[in-house]
């Protein structure tokens, strides 16, 4: 999660001072830029900031990506030890 909060602060701070967005539009694109929603609304406009979008693009999904399978990961460990901890409360009551 501190990975996520990372690149959307790197992100924002960039959008900020190369494009000159305000902090809550730099904030709003970063976001929307990592989850792939990409309205229209905003978009750089700088040789660099299109270079940086493509990189921050590739990079950021692939930590959100990482991120979610993390979680989905704790979640269904988590099911399981659950389970299995009702299971054996259920057989040492019998």
């Amino acid at each position: 999660m501190l990975a996520v909060l990372f690149i959307l602060t790197i992100g924002t701070i960039f959008y900020h001072n190369i494009e000159k967005m305000s902090y809550l539009d730099a904030l709003y694109f970063s976001v929307m830029t990592l989850a792939t929603v990409g309205y229209g609304d905003l978009s750089p406009h700088t040789a660099l900031g299109k270079l940086f979008t493509i990189v921050y693009v590739l990079i950021g999904v692939g930590i959100i990506t990482a991120v979610i399978a993390n979680f989905n990961r704790a979640l269904v460990e988590y099911h399981k030890n659950k389970k299995h901890s009702e299971e054996k409360a259920e057989k040492s009551r019998n």
